[in-house]
């Protein structure tokens, strides 16, 4: 079995990095380079950027602000946030990201999952996906959760496979930033669904949580930020109690 992954989530606005409740109410968590920093050092499989606000405030993620961190880490790292054309994809990959999160641009543009996929390989291509269930199903949301689609979230990553996506970024909007637990219901759906990695976010509080959405949610890696930027738990914490439950890491 591939070991499983824990992943810190770097949200940053205006250069700093935030932390919100269900994508509203964010707070200052720190500075993304310092973070990124201390997170490689500290044992971290891999590291998440997202430029939260860029496709609202309709500009690019910052190109600067990614060769820097690119630069105090030695782990792979995705960065997402307003990205939306072949062009913006390969700058950021020579500014030092590894891999590129598309979210609001693959709903819109679904051509580009494809054309990415190709000119890049799938390896480099993450599709975001944000949900919340409403009606019994679990709806898809764009534009940083602010808009609602007609897609259902379990064929949306379906198409997203088939198009050429090689990993699945899934947030549950219901449980972000609210320390409860995942959405393993949610989360092993869409695991169910695909057969590309499923990396789950939103609702960490403690390892137990990560636990369960590695095991009942059927995830690959689990993305966290509040419980690793307040210092609830720590990155060597987690893998340790994840090892000791029979959940393969690397330690």
């Amino acid at each position: 079995m591939l070991a499983k992954r824990i992943i810190p989530c770097l949200d940053v606005k205006g250069g700093r990095v935030v932390k919100g409740v269900s994508f509203n109410g964010l707070e200052e968590a720190g500075d993304p380079i310092e973070c990124a920093a201390q997170y490689s050092q500290d044992g971290a499989d891999e590291l998440v950027f997202l430029d939260i606000t860029a496709t609202l405030e309709a500009r690019k993620t910052i190109k600067e602000l990614v060769e820097n961190v690119a630069a105090r880490i030695s782990i792979p790292f995705t960065v997402g946030g307003g990205i939306s054309t072949l062009e913006h994809i390969h700058r950021l990959l020579n500014a030092g990201a590894d891999k590129i999160s598309i979210n609001t641009a693959a709903v819109r543009q679904r051509e580009l999952i494809g054309k990415a996929s190709e000119a890049y390989g799938a390896q480099c291509i993450v599709v975001a996906i944000d949900a919340k269930l409403e009606d019994g199903r679990w709806r898809v949301y764009v534009d940083s959760g602010k808009t609602a689609t007609s897609l259902d979230a379990q064929n949306w990553a379906k198409e997203v496979e088939d198009r050429g996506a090689g990993e699945i970024l899934l947030t549950s909007i219901d449980t972000d930033g609210h320390k409860e637990g995942y959405d393993n219901e949610l989360t092993a759906a869409i695991a169910d669904q695909v057969d590309i990695p499923v990396i789950a976010s939103g609702g960490a509080g403690n390892q137990e949580d990560i636990l369960e959405v590695l095991t009942i949610g059927k995830a690959d890696a689990a993305l966290a930020a509040s419980i690793f930027h307040y210092k609830t738990h720590s990155i060597a914490s987690v893998k340790k109690y994840l090892s000791k439950n029979g959940v393969p890491v690397r330690l």
